[in-house]
């Protein structure tokens, strides 16, 4: 067994230049007022790491050009197709009447596992909230589903950016399984 050097890993990865070829999974993601801006940059390396379709910033949640969030991006903010949008629940309109499966990351009354996620569900739209308060009501009500990551100790949820790194990679590989 042998550590691969960078020039190895990059031989067989998508460029910036061709990125527009690669195939993205069918998932919009709405952060909604996350505080931190570590959390966001972390985030969006791990939506790159995921080839997510979109990424909305909304409410108060950081963005680029802030230097905290540039720091845990890592250049991740110019492989993920962005965008901030002060009021999420426009984007959640327009995304379910194009036949988007609308999902908040949310301890509810009637969630499913995170690992209950069908194929037939995607394309999805991801509601991630935030680290205090987690998803508003608001938008829970106008979606489809809700998930929760179980939890077996004595805090009640994971970090933001965990949880959605948990998340994202359950969605991704539901979507590559045959």
């Amino acid at each position: 067994m042998k550590k691969l050097s960078h020039a190895e890993i990059s031989e067989n990865r998508a460029t910036l230049e061709t990125l527009p070829d690669v195939k993205k999974l069918p998932v919009v993601v709405i952060l909604n007022s996350i505080r931190s801006s570590y959390n966001v940059g972390s985030i969006f390396r791990t939506s790159d790491g995921a080839m997510i379709e979109k990424l909305y910033l909304c409410g108060y949640t950081p963005h680029p050009p802030k230097k905290e969030v540039l720091k845990t991006a890592l250049g991740s903010q110019d492989s993920v197709d962005w965008e901030f949008v002060e009021d999420p629940k426009f984007i959640v309109t327009e995304l379910k009447e194009k036949g988007y499966t609308i999902c908040a990351l949310e301890q509810t009354d009637s969630n499913i596992s995170y690992t209950e996620i069908k194929k037939t569900n995607l394309p999805l739209c991801l509601i991630v909230g935030n680290e205090i308060s987690g998803v508003n009501q608001e938008l829970i009500d106008l979606c489809d589903i809700t998930i929760e990551i179980p939890q077996f100790g004595i805090k009640q949820s994971l970090n933001v950016a965990v949880a959605y790194g948990i998340a994202i990679f359950e969605l991704r590989k539901i979507y590559d399984k045959n």
